[in-house]
């Protein structure tokens, strides 16, 4: 079971859903969120929650793929993942994107909000 949301950066709306585990649960319940989010090594990019997600029945560590939305419990971000990452620990795949483009394009820090769809 999926939900749908939409991560609004300015114009540009990007489809995605968060799926039914734990952290993905209770960032659904804060929503709307917005979040500002900067690059890491060109391969994801992040959002620091003012709150941590629960982990509870997640892996120790996971390998998320480009698309993947993910969780990064160690710091507490919300990532968008346009890049292909290694398996680390403290990692959670939360959910998916359908499109990484709008994401990756941004060079520098951004602010996006995330929402259930309508």
């Amino acid at each position: 079971m999926t939900t749908p949301i939409q991560i609004r950066i300015g114009d540009t709306v990007i489809n995605g859903s968060l799926n039914d585990t734990a952290p993905a649960q209770a960032l659904l319940s804060r929503l709307p969120l917005t979040l500002n989010f900067e690059d890491l090594n060109g391969e994801e990019k992040i959002g620091h929650l003012d709150q941590e997600l629960p982990m509870t029945g997640m892996p120790a560590s996971d390998d998320p793929f480009p698309g993947d939305i993910g969780y990064y419990a160690p710091w507490g971000n919300v990532v968008f993942y346009y890049g292909d990452v290694s398996r680390y620990d403290g990692i959670a795949r939360i959910g998916t994107l359908e499109q990484t483009a709008p994401i990756q394009r941004h060079d520098g820090d951004f602010s996006a909000t995330i929402q259930r769809a309508n």
